[in-house]
């Protein structure tokens, strides 16, 4: 099974970018998509042969979450049950017969860590999701988690310590869903490949020199670890400030 991610940061924008093209090249079974900016009935986006599933935020032109998928999910949840996190439309969850498939954008601690705080709420109240959901059945998770790890992640990590995206208490939290009985896929196949990042800012030529970040993931309970058969990162597809990701499981 061939599973894809990617932040398009806006759907509309990523469309007239080659969006088209390499979805359909690539052949996924389940297609994640994150940063949607627009409403459903803003864009005529179907593919054949798949379902589609959005979730938008309450506010026009942000956030925003979409799913295709060739198979059929036996249920559809639309963010996590908590008003005060739905509506940004940043999570969207299909139920299959093995597994759970989670497409989650988390939210920017922003410049200046302005919010941090909700961020930190936030994942509390996302991992205690994921593990209601894995005591059913395995969990696979994926998208934008605005987060780089560990210094591997990211080129410049002794500059960018304390920064949105690579301050203590965001990487903490990222460690706490992992000792929860999560895996890094791409991690645990590739532990030490460096220079693998999934965004770069538009400033400073840094796509061009390879200045990136690796915020975006394919997380997955420990319970399936072993099906795991590769994590892909593909930078030379462009479109948006993120390129696309993948995961091959059984």
């Amino acid at each position: 099974m061939k599973l894809i991610s990617w932040n398009v940061n806006g759907i509309r924008a990523c469309v007239n970018k080659g969006f088209k093209e390499f979805f359909n090249q690539i052949d996924a079974d389940i297609f994640c998509i994150q940063e949607t900016k627009c409403q459903p009935e803003q864009i005529e986006l179907t593919f054949e042969g798949y379902k589609a599933y959005w979730n938008s935020a309450e506010r026009k032109g942000y956030s925003g979450t979409a799913i295709f998928t060739k198979k059929e999910p036996l249920t559809v949840t639309y963010g996590i049950g908590i008003c005060e996190h739905d509506k940004e439309g940043r999570v969207i969850t299909l139920e299959f017969e093995n597994f759970y498939m989670v497409n989650i954008y988390t939210p920017n601690a922003k410049r200046e860590l302005e919010r941090l705080d909700y961020r930190q709420v936030w994942e509390d109240e996302i991992r205690k999701y994921l593990l209601e959901l894995k005591k059913i059945k395995p969990v696979i998770m994926c998208g934008d988690l605005n987060v780089a790890h560990k210094e591997i992640d990211l080129k410049n990590p002794k500059s960018n310590r304390g920064n949105a995206g690579f301050t203590d208490e965001e990487r903490g939290k990222m460690t706490e869903l992992l000792e929860a009985g999560f895996i890094d896929s791409f991690r645990f196949l590739y532990p030490d490949k460096t220079d693998s990042y999934s965004w770069w800012s538009y400033m400073g030529k840094a796509r061009e020199k390879n200045v990136g970040w690796r915020i975006d993931y394919f997380i997955v309970s420990e319970d399936i670890k072993e099906k795991i058969k590769d994590a892909m990162i593909y930078p030379e597809i462009m479109g948006s400030d993120h390129c696309p990701i993948g995961l091959i499981i059984e």
